[in-house]
């Protein structure tokens, strides 16, 4: 899952919403700072505090991330996207081509869900923007394996980028998956990919429901 798949169900809960991307903004901005469900679970107490909410939110990302690998969808649609990536990238690009398929099938899940659900993306960025950034990096840094400085200025330009937008738009896509490339010092991608990720988006949209099972996802909160 991504940003907009993981926080969906949570756009009434402010500070459980900014949860639910803090691993993924900590794989951004500092790796080192991982959180780990042992140590953030006894934070998730219900009392409603903002601590309580933000460490149910972590919790649920890794829940999310342990159930949705498993499924069957998730399975098949990036060992079809791996191939077809390797069709355009060439078979000595295996490593690549592997990663390809599980992060496109990711952002393109994020890219239907956000099609799905017109002006919802405004409202999932004006429910994070109602989240202190220092007191997120104040808790973060609770839990975390080691302290991070990156965590209070990142979430302002997260706010600003607003680069879930361009998931929508495939040429915009490929921007910003080559930025991602870059930050795990892989080789950009050429144009050639535009097919593979549009039609991604089709196997994406006609799987959805093998990739979020509705016993498993409870949808727009």
């Amino acid at each position: 899952m991504n940003y907009f798949a993981h926080g969906l169900p949570y756009l009434d809960q402010p500070y459980v919403l900014a949860g639910t991307a803090v691993p993924d903004w900590l794989s951004v901005v500092d790796r080192r700072a991982r959180v780990r469900a042992r140590t953030v679970a006894p934070h998730a107490d219900a009392t409603g505090a903002e601590d309580a909410q933000l460490a149910a939110g972590i919790l649920q990302h890794l829940d999310d991330d342990q159930w949705f690998h498993g499924t069957r969808g998730f399975v098949e649609v990036t060992g079809a996207m791996t191939r077809e990536f390797r069709e355009v990238l060439g078979p000595g690009d295996g490593m690549r081509c592997s990663f390809l398929g599980h992060i496109v099938t990711e952002l393109l899940l994020d890219r239907v869900l956000i099609e799905q659900h017109p002006g919802v993306l405004d409202r999932y960025y004006e429910v994070m923007s109602e989240v202190e950034p220092t007191v997120v990096e104040a808790n973060v840094n609770r839990w975390a394996r080691q302290p991070t400085r990156q965590l209070d200025p990142f979430i302002p330009l997260f706010l600003a980028e607003r680069f879930l937008d361009d998931y929508r738009h495939t040429e915009r896509l490929l921007r910003r998956l080559n930025q991602v490339m870059r930050r795990v010092k892989l080789p950009s991608l050429p144009r050639e990919v535009l097919p593979v990720l549009e039609h991604g988006a089709e196997l994406v949209r006609d799987r959805q429901g093998d990739l979020l099972p509705a016993e498993r996802y409870p949808g727009i909160g």
